[in-house]
């Protein structure tokens, strides 16, 4: 049985028209002796839509009663798409998450999946069925309905095609492809024939929405290879696949920038072990995400620490380093909300030199300070002033990856 597995976005099944579509395009695969698989997210914006409603009863939501509602948007997809392929001629069959036993835990509103059982799945497909499930959800081993938070349809799409033992897994979504950094700010931006599980996992977490990183993860745990693809055309998309694989290895891939973090600094930590520990620690309990982290240390046994965590988290984690100033000898806590950190991310890195130096040379051309440096082995990050967000992404890309071509 040669199966594919697809998973179609919320923009891609926006309309009935679209979901028409989706029809055609999945009678395509169909007729070219592929069984398929469908993971379908919620309508359009209907999942922005339960929330509101929510919101009107009450400010303050149960987590499992929202994800009991937001829940409700896949099926009202699934159950179209199928409607829709039984128009096309075609035998097919719906599920919901707890129906094909996508087992998690109960974190509600951002569950992490266990297990599942693809014996409802490979038993449609016998039948001849296009198999469609409902992305986002699943269920806790006290069948509670669960959903798997943002990206979570992403996510399920690649869970199930390892729980198939699937190697393919397309991605249909309203953009055809991995670009080199935002179209809609690089005017030279070119999309990648392919991209490494590594690159698109840095790129991710560093702003590009593209995909999700759970669902990259995930790929790359059990070597599922995306292909990323817009559902109105009929182009190629992006690969995401491993190193190895990769037919070309750029020095940079992709250039990206994000401004949904805050800079925090608390001044004249005594300089002694266990000073950080007891900080990061302290956040990590509060499940307060910590992303870039700079020490500083002057000549008086004396230490200045700054991070960054996310913007909806500042107020929390301000708190709770006023807390700590008195135990770490700190004299101040700062913020900073006007920040973008700015990144180069690419497997090239491993065998170039002088890439952060020409990445800084840049910056500086432009008068743009950095304020804080991190850096992996495929990719550089800087914290800037967030109003030369965009001037450094485009000056980024035409250095690595305009002047060369």
């Amino acid at each position: 049985m040669k199966i594919i597995v697809q998973k179609y976005g919320g923009t891609s099944v926006g309309t009935t028209e679209r979901i028409k579509a989706v029809a055609q395009r999945i009678k395509g695969y169909i007729d070219n002796g592929y069984s398929v698989v469908v993971i379908v997210s919620a309508m359009g914006k209907s999942t922005d839509e339960l929330v509101r409603l929510a919101g009107e009863i009450t400010a303050q939501p149960s987590k499992r009663e929202m994800d009991m509602l937001l829940s409700t948007g896949e099926q009202i997809s699934i159950a179209l798409l199928a409607m829709a392929l039984h128009e096309a001629g075609l035998t097919a069959v719906s599920y919901t998450g707890s129906q094909i036993r996508m087992v998690t835990d109960g974190n509600f509103t951002n569950a992490k999946i266990h297990s599942i059982s693809s014996e409802k799945i490979h038993d449609a497909l016998r039948s001849n069925n296009v198999v469609i499930v409902a992305g986002f959800q699943g269920v806790d081993r006290d069948d509670n309905i669960t959903t798997l938070g943002r990206g979570g349809s992403d996510t399920s799409a690649v869970a199930i095609a390892a729980a198939l033992g699937v190697r393919d897994c397309e991605i249909y979504t309203d953009v055809d492809g991995v670009y080199t950094a935002d179209p809609r700010i690089v005017a030279r931006t070119r999309k990648l024939r392919e991209i490494s599980y590594e690159e698109m996992l840095e790129l991710a977490r560093l702003g590009a929405g593209v995909l999700h990183s759970r669902s990259v993860e995930f790929a790359k745990k059990y070597d599922v290879r995306l292909h990323v693809r817009s559902s109105f055309s009929s182009e190629e998309g992006t690969i995401v696949t491993s190193r190895e694989e990769m037919m070309e290895k750029f020095v940079i891939s992709g250039v990206t920038a994000k401004s949904d973090e805050a800079k925090v600094t608390i001044r004249d930590i005594v300089d002694r072990p266990g000073v950080a520990s007891k900080l990061f620690g302290c956040l990590g309990e509060n499940k307060i995400y910590v992303n870039m982290i700079v020490q500083s240390t002057g000549h008086d046994g004396k230490a200045s620490i700054s991070f960054t965590v996310k913007k909806d988290d500042l107020a929390r984690a301000k708190e709770l380093c006023g807390g700590l100033k008195g135990d770490l000898g700190g004299t101040s806590v700062e913020s900073k909300e006007d920040i973008a950190i700015v990144s180069a991310v690419g497997v090239g890195m491993l065998s170039s030199y002088g890439v952060a130096g020409r990445m800084f040379e840049v910056l500086s051309r432009e008068n743009v300070n950095i304020e804080m440096i991190s850096t992996s082995e495929i990719g550089i990050s800087c914290v800037i002033d967030s109003k030369y967000a965009e001037l450094a992404v485009k000056i980024i890309h035409k250095a690595f990856l305009e002047e060369n071509q």
